[in-house]
């Protein structure tokens, strides 16, 4: 049995179920039609019997030596038109005066249940013999005087199991072809439509696969969180739950009540993919692939793979608070040196009253703008970057303004150090490369960061080219950009990533040969403390 295919198990399966239907159909049957057969009988022996003991002939005859001889013609006549065994008429002395066989007739009637016969009651009772089982009616004969003289008793045999089957012969073979055709015509449907449902696969290569599938998943380093059509979960590996933080089986449980932040609801509902987005569960920072799962057409769930980001985020955090600083050093160090150059030019022209009045003055320049920097952020990594881009906006003959009243305290609710330095950053080198190429005597990137407890505006504005709509329409596209060479059209694309993240709202305003305005407003319920990131 264990060699045989799932077809052929499916189809003989189903097809005796349909043999064990028919049989306890059949034993049902014939049990309805036995006790209709005997509650027939019970009813033509009564009125049989009644008929015989009303008989003004078989009332008057009881009593009289010759009463034999008047009742015996005509009992067997009504036994004979009602189609009954036999039928007796007793008198009270228990004697036969009728009978089928003659030889019986005046001979003594003796059963077990027959004293209440002679007691003026009228009942049914059950009998087994040799030739089958029997039922037999009593009625007593009462006379005009309303007093009991006789009992006649009618008897007759139940047919037995073969006689039923051998009446409704033709009716029963018809049925039970007709139920073995369509019994089969349904196995063979029913062990198709499994068999396609299955993708045509046999038990044991189902199980291989899902040994091999729960082994891979749960050798993955990712997380992994698949989900129905319904949002209930149905894979769930061990990398998931402990990235996050789950010890219980939350398999068959609705994704929304464990973990309403993976977004599988939102793919599910939607149909589109969401690849490389990046999600933050608590203090987990997490990379994610999201896509839906689909047949025939239609999305019948979605699946997910959860990378645990968080270590390699802090390590870039620390490299990007590096690499500014490493920039703002290589700016200073060039825009020092042509300083240096300068006092020393003028040292050697015997200016040295000049020279040192000019050393103090660029030294109180930098010593202000680093007390600015360092009162108003209170990030670190934000300040080396504003410092790095003053410094080679320098270079670049580009003067950097920074709002008076800008202050960073803390970041917003969704947002951290690497957002907003990469947000910031884009922002300004965007600003930058409108500029570089622009024949301008003057050319200015003023910046505003303003934050109170309910909002944070972050404000980039620029005197460059400025774009035209069809650029403003594009701007935010993956791969997008005016400028040639690899690598580009990322900035602004990962900028709309992290507005997005933080639930903000991204504005721009730019006209050709004027410049460029944008402006970034996040909302800041619930953000953390910088100090404390």
């Amino acid at each position: 049995m264990h060699r045989l295919r799932i077809y052929w198990k499916i189809m003989l399966l189903s097809f005796g179920l349909v043999l064990f239907s028919l049989l306890i159909g059949g034993i049902v049957l014939i049990g309805s039609l036995t006790r209709l057969k005997e509650d027939e009988l019970k009813h033509r022996l009564t009125i049989t019997a009644q008929t015989v003991a009303n008989l003004p002939n078989v009332v008057d005859s009881i009593g009289r030596p010759d009463a034999a001889i008047h009742i015996a013609p005509v009992a067997d006549k009504i036994r004979i038109l009602n189609n009954v065994a036999y039928i007796s008429v007793v008198d009270m002395n228990r004697k036969r005066l009728s009978h089928p066989l003659s030889s019986r007739i005046g001979g003594i009637f003796a059963a077990e249940e027959d004293d209440p016969a002679f007691a003026e009651h009228t009942y049914v009772s059950k009998v087994r013999s040799e030739a089958g089982v029997g039922l037999r009616a009593f009625v007593p004969v009462m006379n005009a005087a309303h007093e009991q003289v006789g009992v006649v008793v009618a008897g007759g045999l139940l047919p037995g199991v073969d006689e039923l089957i051998g009446e409704e012969k033709r009716s029963v073979v018809v049925t039970s072809l007709l139920s073995l055709l369509f019994g089969i015509f349904g196995s063979v449907l029913l062990a198709r439509h499994i068999k396609r449902q299955m993708f045509n696969l046999e038990p044991q290569e189902i199980a291989s696969m899902f040994r091999e599938r729960t082994a891979a998943f749960q050798a993955m380093h990712e997380g992994v969180i698949a989900i129905d059509r319904g949002g209930a979960i149905t894979i769930f590996n061990e990398r998931a739950k402990q990235i996050f933080g789950i010890s219980d089986d939350v398999t068959g449980r609705p994704i929304g009540d464990v973990i309403p932040e993976t977004r599988l609801m939102e793919v599910l509902d939607s149909g589109q993919p969401e690849l490389g987005r990046e999600l933050k569960f608590g203090a987990v920072i997490l990379w994610s692939n999201q896509i839906p799962i689909r047949e025939q057409g239609h999305t019948v769930g979605a699946i997910g793979i959860f990378q645990d980001r968080t270590e390699v985020t802090r390590m870039a955090e620390e490299l990007t608070g590096v690499r500014e600083f490493v920039h703002a050093l290589r700016a200073q160090n060039h825009e020092y040196m042509n300083k240096i150059h300068t006092a020393a030019g003028l040292i050697q022209l015997g200016k040295q009253e000049e020279a040192l009045n000019y050393l103090f003055e660029i030294a109180e320049q930098q010593e202000e703008i680093t007390r600015f920097l360092q009162q108003h952020f209170d990030d670190d990594g934000v300040a080396g970057l504003l410092l790095g881009k003053i410094s080679r906006g320098k270079e670049l003959g580009i003067e950097i303004r920074i709002d008076p009243n800008s202050r960073l305290e803390r970041f917003p609710k969704l947002l951290d150090r690497h957002d907003f330095v990469l947000l910031l950053g884009n922002l300004i080198e965007n600003a930058f490369d409108a500029l570089v190429a622009l024949d301008a005597e003057h050319k200015e990137v003023y910046i505003s960061i303003e934050q109170n407890d309910e909002l944070l505006s972050i404000a980039v504005e620029d005197n460059g080219c400025g774009m035209s709509k069809e650029t403003m329409d594009r701007m935010l596209e993956r791969g997008f950009s005016t400028k040639e060479g690899e690598n580009r059209g990322m900035g602004l694309y990962l900028l709309n990533d992290i507005v997005t993240k933080g639930n903000g709202k991204l504005t721009c305003e730019s006209a050709v040969g004027l410049g460029t305005s944008m402006e970034i407003i996040f909302p800041m319920k619930g953000g953390a403390s910088v100090r404390d990131e």
